[in-house]
C-alpha cells in the first residue's frame, strides 16, 4: 500500500454494496496518518463520508474532517459552473451563458458531459498548481468512484470525448485527463469485493476491463467483510456433535458457532477463487460486527489495509 499511496490520484470501485465507500474513507485515514494531505471525493452528492464522520452534509466544498484529511461531494452541475467560470474571464459573458436556456439544454442533453466535468474537477483537485483560487494542495486524491458498470464508462469518458471532439480545447483537455488517468505513476485503482460468487466474478471481469480496455493501473483488490476463522474443522465437528445433547441458549450458541464456521469456510473458498482469477495483489479486510459503521470502525479497517 505505501506505493499506492504515493500516487496523486486513487479511484476506489467495485460492485454496488461491497463497502467501497467505507474502504475509500479508510484509505483516506491511512494516508492522513502517514502525514499525507488527503481528500476523499464522493460523486453525485452521496455524502457517505460525512455521515461516517457524523458531520453535516459537506456539498461542493473542501471540508476538513481531521488532521491531513478533507472531503468533498462533487456535484456535476457545480463542476460545470466552476469549469465555465475558469474558462470565461469576462463576468458578463459568464452570466449571460448561465442564463441561456439553450446552454442549459445542451449541457443536460450531451451524453457524458456531466461525467467529463466531474473527472475534470477530480483532476483539478489533484494538481499541485490548482486552478481554483486559494485551492489547497493535496498529496493524494481518493475517489469513491461509481460502481462496476458505471465505473468503466466513467473512466472512459475523457477518451470518448477526445475521439469525438477531434480538435479544439475540449479535445486537448479530454486528452490531458485521459493521459493522467492512464499514467501508472500518477493514478491507480483499488477494487473492493465481497467473498461471494457474483462479486468475485464481477471483480475478476472488472480488473480485466480496467487493465485491457482503459489501460489504468490496478494496484490492489480488497476482499472486504471476511468472517474470522474461530474454529478448526475438527472443533466445528465436535461443536456440531454437542448440539443434540444441549438445550436452550447453549444449543442456539452452538448452532450459531457452527453456522459462522461454515460461512467462514465458504468465504475462504471464494477468496481462493478470486486470487486465482486476478493478477492484482489481494488484501483481506475483516467483517465489522456493528449494525452501523462509524469513524472508529473505519480506523480499524485502515489498520488492516497494509
Amino acid at each position: 500500500m505505501p506505493e499506492m499511496l504515493e500516487k496523486r490520484l486513487l479511484f476506489v470501485t467495485g460492485k454496488g454494496g461491497v463497502g467501497k465507500s467505507t474502504v475509500a474513507a479508510s484509505l483516506g485515514l491511512a494516508a492522513a496518518a502517514r502525514g499525507k494531505r488527503t481528500i476523499v471525493c464522493e460523486i453525485g452528492s452521496q455524502e457517505h463520508t460525512s455521515r461516517l464522520f457524523n458531520r453535516a452534509e459537506v456539498g461542493f466544498h473542501e471540508v476538513q474532517l481531521e488532521e491531513n484529511l478533507w472531503t468533498i461531494s462533487i456535484d456535476p452541475d457545480e463542476s460545470m459552473r466552476e469549469y465555465v467560470l475558469l474558462q470565461l474571464k469576462v463576468r458578463a459573458m459568464r452570466d449571460l451563458l448561465f442564463r441561456s436556456r439553450v446552454f442549459t439544454y445542451l449541457t443536460a442533453a450531451t451524453p457524458g458531459l456531466k461525467e467529463l466535468v466531474t473527472i475534470g474537477k477530480i483532476w483539478e483537485l489533484s494538481q499541485l498548481d490548482r486552478k481554483v483560487r486559494k485551492g489547497r494542495k493535496y498529496d493524494l486524491v481518493i475517489v469513491d468512484a461509481p460502481a462496476t458498470g458505471h465505473g468503466i464508462g466513467f473512466l472512459q469518458t475523457p477518451r470518448t470525448f477526445a475521439n469525438i471532439a477531434r480538435v479544439g480545447p475540449i479535445h486537448a483537455q479530454a486528452q490531458e485527463l485521459d493521459r493522467f488517468i492512464t499514467d501508472h505513476a500518477s493514478t491507480g485503482v483499488a477494487i473492493v469485493a465481497l467473498p461471494e460468487e457474483t462479486p468475485v466474478n464481477e471483480t475478476a471481469a472488472l480488473e480485466r476491463e480496467l487493465r485491457e480496455e482503459i489501460g489504468v493501473s490496478v494496484d490492489r483488490v480488497y476482499m472486504n467483510a471476511l468472517y474470522p476463522e474461530r474454529f478448526s474443522n475438527d472443533e466445528a465437528e465436535r461443536l456440531e456433535g454437542e448440539r443434540p445433547q444441549a438445550s436452550g441458549a447453549v444449543r442456539e450458541a452452538l448452532r450459531a458457532a457452527v453456522s459462522e464456521h461454515r460461512r467462514a469456510r465458504s468465504q475462504r473458498a471464494q477468496l481462493e477463487r478470486l486470487r486465482r482469477q486476478v493478477s492484482t495483489p489481494v488484501k483481506n479486510l475483516p467483517f465489522i460486527f456493528e449494525p452501523q459503521l462509524g469513524v472508529e470502525d473505519a480506523r480499524e479497517l485502515a489498520a488492516s489495509l497494509d
